[in-house]
């Protein structure tokens, strides 16, 4: 009995991050016009989470591994939970985007804790896949309804109560973790952290996307945009340098000569580029050009999200029968044709005119499902968890490139439209349509790298989907 509330505190703590990461989409406009933010200052509440999260989840892991993935459990509850309270508070700017950075330290130490502490609880491999699945089940609810919800707080509520919710949960999720689960370690682990793996990643990644954001509204040739470049590319190789000659690294650089993995990596990148990009760039475009109000635009993406987790589902089956490099290719090609024929809608789309395009985006994201099981079949056992927190990781920074690069291109095209004499809202549908656009072609490149990297993965033609039942680790979804 006990190890099924331990299953309920680490799923009601997925829900809460997974739809805290989601309800803040659909506000955005409302929050942009009470706290009179540029496209670039919006930018930064979703990209300032998402930068700090994404940077420090392979430290959180290894933190969790070394000193105990229940204390790690703990803390990050309470830091994300403070966070959330301290952010529905905010009456700047500057205020919201530091307490969504601290919310992304308590993810980046809540997170990476959750399959383990299912892996520790579950030992049989039979009732730990059955967990992993409540597990996956949860962040797809949570993802179908994050907009709906966030939606409806910002027609009903202040938009501070997106955050506000947060606190009640975390409290009880809280209390009934340090009641329920049992502390647990790896013994394996390496016994200490590699804190300049952990800088200079940060700080490269700080760089590059301090760049990538305000690039537009500085000039991409402004010393202090150049410089932020160069930061970026410098930090970024002292990285690499650094992980090929520590004795503990922080990611394994030689798993990046695997065609598989590499192929896998790209494509997951790909991915992150589309998923994130519409979510984030189409509220704008469904409230501010297509008139909906926050209860549409999110009630407007919760089929997607629902047939992305029915894709999911029936994903294993697909690549059975078919092979996962095809099955992930197509399911990309897919994407990628539903994301570039919402480009196409322009100001006059209704709302069932966007669903089958939505529908496009959501069945072919969830049949890249097996990608990760498939990359991971094809590693050495010993490396499978490094390559784990890699792939993690990647889908989170793939997210944030998504947000910073569409939203760069967003902004050139708008402020070339403005300067000729359109109007806002052809101005800002002109840099829409081009953004989708890119991130369509990408998302193709993807599936591309997808079908041509998986073809060499042992099993790819029965996609290893065993894997995740055997190696713990996170699908898409």
């Amino acid at each position: 009995m006990r190890r099924t509330w331990t299953l309920i505190a680490v799923a009601l703590a997925t829900f809460m991050t997974y739809l805290d990461n989601n309800i803040v989409n659909v506000a955005l406009p409302v929050i942009q016009r009470d706290l009179h933010l540029s496209t670039a200052g919006l930018e930064w509440i979703v990209s300032g989470y998402i930068l700090v999260f994404a940077s420090l989840l392979l430290a959180g892991g290894r933190l969790a591994d070394v000193y105990g993935r229940r204390r790690l459990f703990a803390i990050g509850l309470i830091i994300f939970t403070v966070a959330s309270f301290v952010a529905g508070l905010a009456g700047s700017a500057d205020v919201l985007v530091a307490a969504r950075a601290v919310q992304g330290l308590g993810a980046a130490l809540l997170t990476p804790t959750t399959l383990a502490i299912i892996s520790a609880t579950y030992p049989d491999p039979r009732e730990r896949n059955m967990a992993v699945g409540v597990w996956s089940a949860v962040g797809a609810l949570a993802l179908a309804l994050g907009p709906l919800l966030g939606g409806l707080i910002s027609d009903h509520l202040s938009w501070g109560w997106i955050f506000f919710i947060n606190v009640p949960v975390g409290i009880a999720t809280l209390a009934l973790g340090l009641w329920a689960i049992s502390e647990s370690r790896e013994s394996s682990a390496p016994r200490r952290l590699d804190m300049p793996g952990v800088v200079l990643s940060s700080v490269a990644l700080f760089g590059l996307t301090y760049s990538l954001i305000e690039g537009h509204d500085r000039g991409w040739t402004s010393p202090i945009i150049l410089g932020g470049f160069l930061l970026a590319a410098t930090l970024g190789l002292a990285f690499v340098w650094r992980e090929q000659h520590t004795a503990e690294p922080m990611v394994a650089m030689g798993l990046f000569r695997e065609r598989v993995f590499s192929g896998g990596l790209i494509a997951l990148i790909m991915w992150g580029f589309g998923i994130f990009g519409i979510y984030f760039f189409t509220s704008l475009y469904l409230q501010n050009v297509l008139g909906f109000s926050p209860t549409e635009a999110g009630a407007a993406f919760v089929p997607m999200a629902l047939l992305m987790a029915a894709g999911a589902i029936a994903s294993e089956g697909v690549a059975r029968r078919i092979g996962a490099y095809r099955s992930v290719g197509l399911a990309m090609a897919l994407m990628a044709a539903g994301i570039a024929s919402v480009s196409l809608l322009g100001a006059d789309a209704t709302f069932w005119q966007l669903m089958p395009s939505f529908a496009a985006i959501g069945v072919g994201g969830g049949l890249t499902v097996p990608l990760t099981a498939t990359v991971l079949s094809a590693m050495p056992r010993d490396e499978a968890g490094v390559a784990s927190g890699i792939f993690n990781a990647s889908r989170e920074v793939s997210g944030l490139l998504g947000i910073t690069v569409i939203g760069a291109i967003l902004t050139a095209r708008q402020g070339e439209a403005l300067r000729s004499g359109h109007s806002p809202v052809d101005a800002f549908l002109s840099g829409y349509q081009l953004g989708l656009l890119v991130a369509a072609v990408l998302v193709a490149a993807g599936g591309v790298a997808a079908y041509l990297g998986l073809r060499t993965a042992r099993g790819s033609e029965t996609a290893a989907v065993e894997t995740v039942r055997e190696q713990e680790v996170p699908v898409l979804v």
